[in-house]
């Protein structure tokens, strides 16, 4: 029987598997209101696009989403090169006292958002000499997931499909084949839609799932981070129970024996 494992990333162990993004939100408060039905731990910011601290004019994200009750992820979003990335992290390190915990992503193009393996790489490299925790936005290529861990990002985060896409996970054998051969957590990152995707996510082992535009695009983005929060939770533990074997044809549910 399989026993589960908390959440450990960079040495702190998170209760909740679904993490959120902060962007794409009308305001500041549908923003802390879907975090909070999300139930999330861990939330990324675009350092960017978003406002914590290096704008003292603007609204501050950090005045809704406190950085003593969430870990704040910061993250490249926007970068196409290393250079940028690298410097991106490093000023976000400075804006939050100190803080290591980045998600790295050097996008190849703009239309499709795919990941720049290249650069993406190379940041990594840079930032992890650096003495940066890297949580990175990768293809689903599991010889890249193995390097990326190798030079000792502490997650890797395939993509279940293009960024804001909400097409779901495209590639599923892949993203099993990740899972199976990383020493660090997996967590899907861009292309969820709806509550199923999660949960196919967590089906298939993996530790976590990342998202923002299929919470905040929904009609109701409060109600959809609830029913996310649950997807995450449902698909864990039907991993972690085991699914029955597939069968090429019926079984019945009831006892043939002493039938009357």
């Amino acid at each position: 029987m399989m026993i589960d494992t908390p959440l450990v990333i960079a040495r702190k162990t998170y209760h909740s598997r679904l993490l959120v993004g902060s962007g794409k939100y009308k305001n500041l408060t549908q923003t802390k209101l879907a975090t909070e039905a999300a139930q999330a731990d861990i939330i990324t910011v675009s350092i960017r696009r978003t406002n914590i601290g290096q704008n003292k004019n603007e609204p501050n994200l950090l005045d809704v989403i406190s950085p003593d009750k969430y870990t704040i992820l910061p993250n490249t979003a926007g970068c196409y090169n290393a250079k940028d990335a690298v410097r991106t992290c490093q000023l976000a390190r400075e804006l939050l006292g100190g803080h290591n915990l980045v998600k790295l992503e050097v996008l190849g193009d703009e239309k499709t958002l795919y990941p720049n393996i290249v650069e993406t790489l190379s940041a990594a490299q840079i930032l992890f000499d650096d003495g940066f925790d890297i949580m990175v936005y990768t293809s689903d290529d599991p010889i890249v997931t193995k390097e990326l861990e190798n030079i000792g990002c502490v997650a890797v985060m395939p993509l279940a499909s293009l960024i804001g896409s909400g097409q779901g996970i495209i590639n599923p054998t892949n993203i099993k084949l990740i899972k199976e051969h990383a020493n660090v957590p997996v967590l899907v990152d861009a292309g969820i839609g709806c509550a199923s995707d999660a949960t196919k996510a967590m089906e298939l082992g993996c530790d976590g799932v990342l998202m923002n535009s299929a919470i905040a695009n929904a009609n109701n983005p409060i109600l959809m981070a609830s029913a996310m929060k649950y997807a995450v939770i449902a698909g864990r533990k039907s991993f972690i129970a085991g699914r029955m074997m597939k069968k090429a044809y019926a079984s019945a549910s009831s006892p043939m024996e002493d039938l009357i």
